[in-house]
């Protein structure tokens, strides 16, 4: 599988640590259309695009 830079990005680590933070609140934002993390979650298994989907609230590409 592809690796991916959304994999080990840092604004997504300030996410996981404190979702209402402003970095975090900012790349939750920033996902809705970036490209990178479109490729990153298109290409993951349903079952892991699932767990995706519940942890950062991402309606997206269903």
């Amino acid at each position: 599988m592809a690796q991916y830079p959304c994999e080990n990005c840092k604004l997504r680590a300030y996410y996981d640590k404190a979702p209402k933070s402003f970095l975090g609140r900012f790349w939750r934002w920033h996902i809705n259309f970036c490209p990178g993390f479109k490729a990153y979650f298109t290409h993951q298994d349903e079952e892991t695009k699932a767990v995706l989907r519940e942890r950062y609230q991402f309606e997206k590409y269903k």
